[in-house]
């Protein structure tokens, strides 16, 4: 992972509506990336233990954009977090930027994994806990971000299985659910990851104490899958 320049000043929550209105273009997903800002942020502010100074320390906290068709409010917070300068933001998907569409892992600072096509993100967090077991390093937190539509994705479904017969409680899951799903599941989403031995937190998706609270109270000996409700899609 790369390090970019922090900006000259601290930035806040309140600035990243400004950040992310400097990314113009046909194809923003506009709806994708506002549903994900305030868990994004809380996870950035209050939660994950990571910073452009300790990008590549093996403890850092991983965290891992699925849904990352829409990555604005992703680059903005980023951007507020010091590991990318604002003024990169309105040259964003331009042929000399590197801030796409899509992340890129090798040139956009603070990203763990290249994303865009979905269903990727909970498979790839399970092998990097078993990477971070392996070196002996079981403290790291590893965060996947990803929408309940993307949840059809028969992937997820292999990973969720894992994780909670592996006792990953190393990983997180965060589910954005603006109820855009095909299909959805008996019970709800928490319940599809209970059955599997997960430990489950339905919270308002917009309300930053209680996604904290979510994301911080103790799961021991068991993954975490926290389900942030916002308002549906296209409302």
């Amino acid at each position: 992972m790369r390090t970019g320049d922090a900006p000259t000043r601290a930035l806040g929550y309140a600035d990243l509506p400004r950040l992310i209105a400097a990314m113009r273009g046909d194809e923003k997903h506009s709806g994708a990336a506002e549903s994900t800002v305030d868990v994004l942020w809380v996870l950035y502010d209050r939660v994950l233990n990571v910073s452009p100074a300790t990008a590549d320390d093996p403890a850092r906290d991983r965290f891992l954009l699925s849904k990352g068709h829409g990555p604005m409010a992703y680059y903005a917070v980023l951007a507020a977090k010091g590991f990318l300068d604002p003024a990169e933001l309105p040259g964003w998907a331009g042929s000399d930027s590197r801030l796409g569409m899509h992340p890129d892992r090798v040139l956009v600072p603070g990203v763990e994994i290249s994303s865009g096509s979905l269903g990727h993100g909970l498979a790839l967090g399970a092998g990097m806990v078993f990477g971070l077991r392996a070196r002996g390093l079981t403290e790291p937190k590893v965060v996947v971000l990803t929408g309940d539509a993307e949840l059809d994705e028969g992937s997820n479904h292999e990973a969720i299985a894992l994780a909670g017969r592996a006792s990953m409680a190393q990983l997180t899951v965060v589910v954005v659910d603006n109820q855009s799903a095909t299909h959805g599941w008996p019970g709800g989403i928490a319940q599809r990851f209970a059955v599997e031995g997960w430990a489950t937190r339905t919270v308002d998706g917009r309300d930053h104490d209680a996604l904290h609270d979510a994301f911080t109270t103790p799961h021991p000996d068991r993954p975490l899958c926290v389900v942030a409700v916002v308002e549906p899609k296209g409302s």
